[in-house]
């Protein structure tokens, strides 16, 4: 009997594989090991809907509950995995067990990074990562009550502004001058910043932690400025870090992979949040978010099953604030042109990062639609954008009178 292809991580990019096996047709074995209790299931409304109590996580699942054993694959629940050896093809678990394996996918995501201040450890701080973290956030989630946030990149300015928006009142506490400045840019995360404060959330731009206090639980955050902010509870969004086990494969950032999310040894493979990708477009990126790590989770399992092709993927992600929705394609992380196309005082515009004039990113804030669902939309065109690496003259981006499609070619919409 053949050896099980094992994948190692039971998030969107893990079930997203084993979903992809079935559906290519592969009828070998299939063992799926997860150390959370649940399915397969997408973490955005984790942050928002599903901390809201809009909504329940079923539609969020990679495949339905009883898919799994349906299709013959082994999900087990609950596992921790402590070490692969590509050289003996075998899994060994925390428990001590060995699984041996044809080719395995390691796809164990992210763990948070944690505040490193005195009182960190206090009852009443929490982090977000999995449903329970959200859970023990909701019961804390009263109107009435005060939290402060630590940190405002995406998943800080998604729960400040679900725990706004249910009457708790939210003091941020963060680096730089504006939420997501370093991703956006400050034209865009002034305006972020706008918004956060039209909502009533009180912005500590600038500041850091410094201690904790309280005797049972956290009673008050002091920042490194020595301002006192007394608050009932706390969350942490200070990013992740990759969850590796133990495996002899290179690594730099994540686990090192080239365009087929193949590592350094043979029949090891990586997707989601720990992959260090070779981007075909891009050049070497590791990415954090859900569009990848459902797209990179089935290259990989095609992958596996002998395909060529790189995962080329131009990169996509959304966030949703209040009642604004910000969506952004490509990839860039310096760039020395930013042109924008509507109005940036107005808060509705399409930002469009340029590298040696060459399109790179851009963000579209309350305009452009979701570049996968508006096939037609502005943001749809922006991606095309930047998969042909166009260059179109600045003035061209930015003037209303031009079709952004017409500057991706005549051929573009096919």
């Amino acid at each position: 009997m053949r050896e099980p292809i094992v994948i190692i991580g039971g998030g969107m990019a893990g079930g997203n594989a084993a979903a992809t096996l079935r559906d290519e047709g592969f009828s070998g074995p299939v063992v799926l090991l997860s150390r959370e209790p649940n399915v397969p299931f997408g973490r955005p409304p984790l942050s928002k809907t599903y901390l809201r109590s809009e909504e329940d996580l079923a539609g969020w699942y990679v495949r339905p509950a009883g898919w799994y054993a349906g299709h013959d694959v082994e999900l087990r629940n609950g596992v921790v995995v402590a070490a692969v050896d590509p050289a003996a093809h075998t899994v060994t678990l925390d428990s001590g067990a060995e699984l041996r394996y044809e080719k395995v996918l390691i796809a164990t995501g992210g763990r948070n990074r944690r505040i490193e201040a005195d009182g960190a450890d206090l009852p009443g701080i929490h982090y977000l990562r999995t449903v329970a973290q959200c859970d023990a956030i909701k019961q804390e989630a009263v109107r009435g009550r005060t939290a402060v946030i630590v940190g405002m990149g995406f998943i800080g300015c998604e729960v400040a502004a679900s725990l706004t928006q249910l009457g708790v009142r939210v003091t941020a506490v963060f680096p730089g001058r504006d939420p997501l400045e370093r991703v956006l840019g400050d034209q865009v995360a002034g305006v972020m910043s706008a918004i956060h404060r039209a909502n009533g959330v009180e912005l500590l731009a600038g500041e850091q932690v410094a201690a904790f206090e309280g005797t049972s639980r956290v009673a008050a955050a002091v920042t490194r400025s020595g301002r006192r902010i007394e608050c009932d509870f706390a969350v942490a969004g200070v990013g992740i870090e990759p969850d590796i086990p133990a495996v002899g494969v290179e690594q730099q950032n994540g686990i090192l992979v080239d365009e087929r999310c193949r590592a350094s040894a043979p029949d090891v493979y990586a997707a989601g949040d720990l992959a260090n990708h070779l981007h075909p477009l891009f050049g070497r990126i590791r990415v954090e978010h859900y569009n990848n790590a459902e797209k990179q989770g089935a290259a990989a399992a095609r992958s596996m099953l002998g395909s060529t092709a790189p995962y080329d993927y131009v990169h996509s992600f959304w966030s949703d604030q209040y009642d604004h929705k910000l969506e952004y394609v490509g990839h860039v992380e310096k760039w020395d042109q930013f042109v924008v196309r509507g109005s940036v005082r107005d808060g509705k515009l399409i930002g469009i990062y340029l590298v040696d004039g060459i399109v790179r990113a851009a963000v579209g804030l309350d305009r452009g639609g979701d570049p996968e669902l508006d096939t037609d939309g502005e943001m749809a065109a922006c991606d095309r954008l930047v998969a042909m690496q166009a260059s179109p003259a600045p003035a061209a981006l930015s003037d209303e009178k031009t079709d952004l499609w017409s500057l991706a070619g005549p051929e573009a919409r096919s």
